[in-house]
């Protein structure tokens, strides 16, 4: 039984993944070649999202920063906005949560740079007003969403929807694209 189980998890998430690669292609491809042209400036790349998806926006920030596959090269400018428990907590306790990464891109962005916003559900408030925040800023935006890609839909200049509604299949595939455009955004950076 549990056997049948782990089987039908993983058939499952093949079968999404099968799908994501005659639906969201084009959006990945959009995607990366906004992050290159953000390098190519001297921009930077900004991550956020909440529980699972903060866990996201760390890791794939670490790979433009630390390195995928050749730590010999130079740093990709690259930011998870998870990261600073204090300005996190302490607005989150004074002013609010759902204001809490659009402050800081308030703070940080800059017009090169690029806001990358992690939801599964697409409702969640603090992404929202963040891409809302940088659109104002004039940053470039790109969004991790499910399947209807819920509020965040039509908000960010590419939005890449996985086509499930199961919060664990949405995640796997998250990391997948997000692991996806670091490669090839390093490689681009190695190729100079």
């Amino acid at each position: 039984m549990i056997k049948d189980n782990i089987k039908k998890q993983i058939l499952e998430s093949a079968r999404i993944k099968e799908e994501m690669a005659e639906s969201v292609v084009s959006d990945i491809q959009k995607a990366t070649e906004l992050l290159m042209d953000c390098i190519n400036s001297g921009g930077k790349i900004y991550w956020c999202g909440n529980g699972g998806s903060a866990s996201d926006a760390q890791h794939l920030a670490t790979e433009l920063m630390g390195g995928m596959s050749e730590h010999d090269r130079m740093p990709i400018p690259s930011i998870a906005l998870t990261t600073d428990s204090s300005f996190i907590t302490a607005w989150s306790n004074d002013i609010g949560f759902d204001s809490v990464f659009s402050r800081q891109i308030q703070g940080l962005g800059q017009e090169d740079d690029v806001l990358i916003g992690i939801s599964t559900s697409g409702n969640s408030k603090n992404i929202i007003k963040a891409i809302k925040q940088a659109k104002y800023k004039k940053l470039k935006t790109i969004t991790f969403t499910g399947r209807d890609g819920g509020k965040l839909d039509g908000l960010a200049d590419v939005t890449i929807k996985v086509p499930s509604k199961n919060t664990q299949r949405i995640q796997e595939a998250h990391i997948m694209v997000g692991q996806i455009l670091c490669s090839i955004v390093e490689f681009s950076v190695l190729k100079k």
